[in-house]
């Protein structure tokens, strides 16, 4: 591993999360909060919840009542007035479902006097969940959407219609109460109504593309499942008013000034990037490939959400598999490093962000014969970068604003 390189990445990284923590987002969104004279309840849905929740109380101080649902191991600590939970991610657990219950309840009685701050993050569909069907099949229906390679549009698109909470279903809900949703945005171009699936937002989806999308992954359903998908969403509320704050785009920006301070000539290839993980590896070592010798220090920035098709029963992540694709392309390209993260500090299923290679990642691969076409045949980046040096840890990051991947170029080297 090239020291230097790495170095340089671990700092973008750092820089990049640190740029996009809710804290200062959520107080900028409450400067125009107004409490209508009853209750003020507090609901927190997603992984960046506590940080959202914590800085809402800093600035509000305790709600009447409130309850936080986050990803395990997301909770730092207690936040007075709320109750705070942790459950399943990104399959629904019955953590998922009694703590949204938990919210449900909070929301029953309320009056026009009554306000609910809803606070939504990404993760929020996972872990804010009432089924509308058995726990046991809206699981399999999610491991279903993943193992395809469905986007995450596609995926809650089919959700919301299986559910008692999303679509707008949690703001029919609290009627006639107020709800002031902030939301931090995980999704290209943040279609309010898909993030976290839109529990406090009218539903642009449709019936007949919620079909589409079962027929075009072959989704295994039962009869009532199917029933569901022809169940319209609510199309309008009248009781919410919602800030949108943080995304993608803003974690881009955060990279690029950064890589900036570091010497390096960014350029953003896009903020938009939704393709298969590893073709997004290979296609940034293909640009590195085209730059080398140049005998200039840049820096290629691609912000977005890539998708993994399920090959094997491997450990990994987009993240982790899109580094460890580019490994062959870069390998012996003095100076050239991609890296790429999940700005909430976890890559699918494992306690990495991400992942990261170099020129000499490839020649340390083979040293313990690690093929990488047959690591990403099985879906197994993780071991294999564990293997390298190549993981990289953050520990959950308290935000959650889609990915950030980078190819580094440096010419000094």
């Amino acid at each position: 591993m090239n020291q230097k390189l790495r170095n340089d990445a671990d700092r973008i990284i750092s820089a990049s999360l640190k740029a996009v923590l809710p804290d200062e987002a959520v107080r900028r969104a409450l400067a125009d909060f107004r409490p209508a004279g009853g209750r003020t309840l507090l609901v927190a849905a997603g992984k960046a919840a506590w940080q959202m929740a914590r800085a809402a109380v800093d600035v509000l101080g305790p709600a009447d009542d409130g309850v936080v649902v986050t990803k395990y191991g997301h909770i730092k600590g207690e936040i007075p007035g709320v109750r705070c939970r942790e459950a399943g991610h990104p399959v629904p657990d019955e953590n998922s479902f009694s703590a949204t219950e938990e919210a449900l309840e909070l929301a029953e009685g309320l009056t026009a006097r009554d306000s609910m701050l809803f606070l939504l993050s990404g993760g929020g569909s996972a872990l804010f969940e009432r089924p509308l069907i058995p726990g046991e099949e809206l699981q399999d229906v999610t491991k279903q959407l993943l193992a395809s390679g469905a986007d995450i549009v596609e995926i809650n698109t089919i959700r919301k219609r299986l559910s008692g909470v999303k679509g707008g279903r949690f703001a029919q809900a609290c009627a006639p109460a107020r709800v002031f949703s902030v939301v931090l945005s995980d999704i290209l171009g943040d279609p309010l109504d898909m993030i976290a699936s839109g529990p406090a937002c009218p539903d642009t989806s449709t019936c007949a593309q919620a079909r589409a999308i079962a027929e075009k992954y072959r989704l295994r359903l039962s009869d009532e499942t199917r029933t569901l998908l022809n169940r319209e969403t609510p199309k309008a509320l009248s009781n919410v008013t919602t800030h949108i704050t943080g995304s993608v785009r803003e974690l881009c920006a955060a990279a690029a000034e950064q890589c900036r301070a570091l010497g390096y000539e960014p350029v953003l290839l896009t903020d938009q990037l939704c393709c298969e993980a590893r073709e997004a590896g290979s296609f940034l070592a293909s640009i590195l490939k085209s730059h080398a010798g140049d005998g200039k220090k840049l820096a290629f920035i691609a912000g977005g959400e890539t998708v993994v098709h399920l090959t094997g029963k491997g450990l990994g992540g987009r993240n982790q598999e899109l580094a460890l694709a580019a490994a062959p392309g870069i390998a012996g390209i003095p100076g050239a490093a991609v890296f790429s993260v999940g700005s909430d500090g976890t890559d699918g299923p494992t306690d990495a962000a991400g992942g990261y290679v170099d020129c000499e990642t490839l020649a340390a691969l083979t040293a313990r014969n690690l093929n990488v076409l047959d690591v990403l045949r099985e879906n197994d980046a993780y071991h294999a970068l564990e293997a390298v040096g190549g993981l990289v840890m953050t520990g959950p990051t308290g935000t959650n604003v889609n990915d950030v991947a980078i190819a580094l170029l440096d010419g000094d080297l």
